[in-house]
């Protein structure tokens, strides 16, 4: 079911009313440069914050935590407010290219559910706000799939040639595959790396595509029979084809966290600390979480999802279902060796 939801137009007024006095007065505008994934906010939401507190935002997008980072480090940019995920956060707080937060400067944290606080990427929660979580999956055509998908397996499966759909992202795809080799995601070992590399160049022949945001078009398209995707994309692809189921297989997989932070280079802390207390809004939060179907981590925006949703287990997933999952450790003294495979199975 399509579910676009539109927050009341006294709501919306109500918000405007009580923080558009914090605008008035100044003279000169500040930009506010914000980093984010594709297809990750309600289209709404930065027009309604240039309003409500009179700031320009410049919005780009990026496709994965290895294409932000590098633009991050090689100082192209100048942005103040970025959306990266758990293992990347911890490497840039490694790298010192993160901002201490003032916390004081985003009360709305508050509405944070302590499960998703203290996490080991951010342990004293210093540095990051979250934004969403999920977990990685296999999303299949029920009308091509007609077997049960319990394994990583079936995307080694020759019956499914050219109908499989592979995320273009190294540690997603290399993960996978560990965890159907029975490894862990984070493993430094080289033989199960080595075993890694051997089972991607051997499925190559059947993947249709290496694929980023456009797997929810071919997948909604009818396009391929599986994919693998994250769960928030799964919920918006459910919406719009009934068809399409959406599993965590059996041998586990990766449990993610984004997050909200601010890059050290930000000349304008401050208002990138409003940015975030004004995405952290109960309402706000709520329309983001809405829209793109992904799994919130605020305590008052889940409580005013549509039922359906809020016990969808594609998004919200019992305890059970996570018990093999594991979450990505900044691997970025060792991640030279990631990018060789990746490099080697894309070229074979």
């Amino acid at each position: 079911m399509k579910r676009r939801m539109v927050l009341p137009v006294m709501t919306l007024l109500l918000i405007l009313a009580v923080v558009t006095m914090s605008s008035c007065g100044k003279k000169d505008q500040v930009v506010l440069n914000v980093y984010n994934w594709g297809d990750y906010i309600d289209e709404s939401v930065i027009p309604l914050f240039e309003k409500v507190y009179g700031i320009k935002v410049h919005y780009d997008t990026f496709s994965t935590n290895e294409d932000m980072y590098v633009k991050i480090k090689s100082g192209g940019g100048n942005y103040d407010v970025l959306f990266p995920s758990d293992y990347t956060i911890k490497r840039m707080i490694n790298e010192g290219m993160l901002a201490k937060l003032n916390i004081d400067n985003i009360p709305n944290y508050k509405y944070i559910a302590d499960r998703f606080r203290n996490l080991a990427y951010d342990p004293e929660n210093e540095y990051s706000v979250p934004y969403m979580w999920g977990t990685l999956g296999i999303l299949y055509n029920t009308t091509m799939v007609k077997e049960p998908v319990t394994s990583w397996k079936i995307l080694w499966d020759q019956k499914y040639s050219k109908q499989i759909l592979m995320l273009d992202s190294q540690r997603d795809s290399i993960g996978i595959t560990l965890k159907m080799l029975g490894y862990s995601m984070n493993t430094r070992n080289p033989q199960e790396l080595q075993a890694a590399k051997e089972a991607l160049i051997k499925q190559k022949p059947l993947v249709l595509a290496y694929v980023g945001d456009d797997v929810k078009d071919k997948m909604i398209a009818g396009e391929a029979a599986l994919a693998v995707v994250w769960s928030g994309d799964a919920v918006f692809m459910q919406w719009e084809n009934e068809d399409l189921a959406y599993v965590v297989p059996e041998e586990g997989s990766n449990l993610w966290f984004d997050a909200m932070v601010i890059p050290a280079t930000s000349k304008h802390q401050k208002e990138a600390e409003l940015f975030i207390n004004f995405m952290c809004d109960p309402e706000i939060a709520f329309k983001n979480t809405d829209y793109i179907g992904y799994s919130t981590p605020h305590t008052e925006a889940y409580k005013m999802l549509d039922p359906e949703l809020a016990n969808d287990k594609t998004a919200y997933p019992d305890e059970t279902d996570l018990v093999n999952c594991e979450v990505f450790d900044d691997l970025s003294d060792f991640i030279a060796e990631y990018d060789r495979i990746w490099t080697e199975v894309k070229a074979y």
